[in-house]
Formats: C-alpha cells, sequence, structure tokens
C-alpha cells in the first residue's frame, strides 16, 4: 500500500487509476472469479452455509451474469456497499436474501444467510433465529411467512433496529479488505 491510506476509506479516495492497477495486479486476468474469490477468502473447510452465501454474494456482484466479477463490477460493489443508499443496500440484501430468485424472502433463506455470515465472520453474538424471528415479527405484517421486496424495504425503514441489525450482519467490509488490500481476515 506504500503512501496510500491502510482503510477502506482512504483506497476509495484514491484515483480510479490506482484502484485499477491495484485490481489488475490481484486478478492479473482483470476479472475474478468464484474460485479465486473463495480463495482470497480461504474457504477451504467452512460450512456448505458460508460456501452458499459466497456463491450468492458473487452472482449479485456479478451483475451481467458471465461468471466473472469485473473492474467495473467491482468497482459498483465496492461503492454500493460502502456509499451506497439505504433503498439501494436494501435491495441488494434482499437479492442477496432471495437464494432461489422468486421474489419473496422466507425464513429459511434469511436464516441460512445470517449462518453463512457467521461463520465467515466468526462473530456469534446473535442466534440467527432470533434474527429472523425479530425481523419476521415486526416486519411481516401479513404473517405469510416470507417478504417480498416492498414489505422488506418499508419494514427495514421503519424499524431502526432491524435497520442497525442489518447494517452490522451484512456488514462486508472485512470482505472487500481482503480482496482490495490482499489482507487474511484476522482470528
Amino acid at each position: 500500500m506504500g503512501a496510500h491510506g491502510s482503510n477502506l476509506d482512504d483506497i476509495l479516495a484514491e484515483d480510479m487509476h490506482h484502484w485499477y492497477n491495484k485490481f489488475m495486479k490481484g486478478s492479473p486476468s482483470g476479472v475474478i472469479t468464484l474460485f479465486e474469490l473463495k480463495a482470497m477468502l480461504e474457504m477451504q473447510g467452512m460450512t456448505e452455509e458460508a460456501n452458499s452465501y459466497v456463491d450468492q454474494v458473487f452472482f449479485t456482484f456479478d451483475m451481467d451474469g458471465d461468471g466473472y466479477i469485473d473492474f467495473v463490477e467491482y468497482i459498483a460493489a465496492v461503492s454500493l456497499l460502502l456509499k451506497g443508499e439505504i433503498n439501494q443496500k436494501l435491495k441488494w440484501y434482499f437479492k442477496l436474501f432471495d437464494q432461489d430468485g422468486n421474489g419473496k424472502i422466507d425464513r429459511d433463506e434469511m436464516e441460512t444467510i445470517f449462518k453463512a455470515i457467521q461463520e465467515i465472520t466468526r462473530k456469534y453474538d446473535n442466534p440467527p433465529e432470533e434474527i429472523v424471528e425479530l425481523i419476521y415479527t415486526k416486519v411481516d405484517v401479513k404473517g405469510e411467512g416470507e417478504l417480498t421486496l416492498e414489505e422488506f424495504i418499508v419494514g427495514a425503514r421503519e424499524h431502526p433496529d432491524i435497520m442497525l441489525l442489518l447494517g452490522q450482519m451484512m456488514d462486508l467490509t472485512h470482505v472487500l479488505e481482503i480482496i482490495v488490500m490482499g489482507q487474511k481476515p484476522k482470528p
């Protein structure tokens, strides 16, 4: 990193040429594959849920669906996660939770993602079952057991405690630090 910043805010402040050079240094082919992402995150020995979560993150960042994260997708993902507006982040969270792509999130999908996040981050502050129960108790006002995008966004925005919880649970800063700066996760 040299004279440049040591955190993501400093990195984002750097010019695009610098970003491109870093991306190309870490990914000389000009793209990141799912396999390469898992290698960067040291996914060996992780649970099936953690692997599934990384797959889902990868496919939501792979905006054109070509099986690679290119530089433009990479910058878009970094910008969304670090500087994105609330509604943009909530839409991304929803897409990440909606594993089967049916336009609705059920309890199992949400719980699976939260378990996977905890496996990767090794932070077990809140049991996933309790988080899901809190969200569905407050947000699933019709009691259907699943949330549409609109219900998810409205519910999250109406309940600051849920917004805070989602922000903490879905914080992928550590993943971006590993990708951008080549650091290994800290135990």
